[in-house]
């Protein structure tokens, strides 16, 4: 498998780039649909919106990018044995968590159970932000 490392990391590079921006424009609608609930003409096209991208592209990416990204693994799985593949490991995972709490966002906006206002969402859509920083930081730097 080792001879198709690259070709493996390339798909890994498309899914992940397109799952980062779903995990960056996510809540950007959220923060839409949490301020303008008085606007229901408005909500049903966020909602609409919110539904497509974290099906028809979330979903997609994530798994790709998890399944790519053991493939990768499987080519070279001397990659084990570096630090730097084990703090990417536990920031992937840490994504997916905050991934599925998008899930969790997006139907109690939609029921109108959601306590969240829109300050909450611009805060919580810098996560993407540093996870991102700090998995190119260890992938370039190597600092182990």
């Amino acid at each position: 498998m080792a001879e198709y490392y690259l070709y493996f990391k390339f798909l890994h590079y498309i899914f992940f780039v397109s799952w980062m921006a779903v995990l960056f424009y996510q809540p950007r609608l959220y923060v839409y649909h949490a301020e303008n609930s008085s606007k229901p003409d408005f909500i049903k096209v966020v909602e609409v919106m919110e539904y497509k991208m974290y099906q028809y592209i979330g979903y997609p990416a994530l798994i790709g990018s998890f399944v790519t990204g053991a493939l990768i693994l499987a080519a070279m799985p001397e990659l084990l044995k570096t630090g730097h593949i084990h703090l990417k490991l536990l920031v992937v995972v840490l994504l997916a968590a905050y991934h599925f709490s998008l899930g969790y966002y997006m139907k109690a906006l939609k029921n109108g159970t959601c306590k969240r206002d829109g300050m909450f969402f611009r805060a919580y859509n810098e996560v993407p932000t540093v996870a991102l920083i700090v998995i190119i930081w260890v992938m370039i730097v190597d600092p182990f």
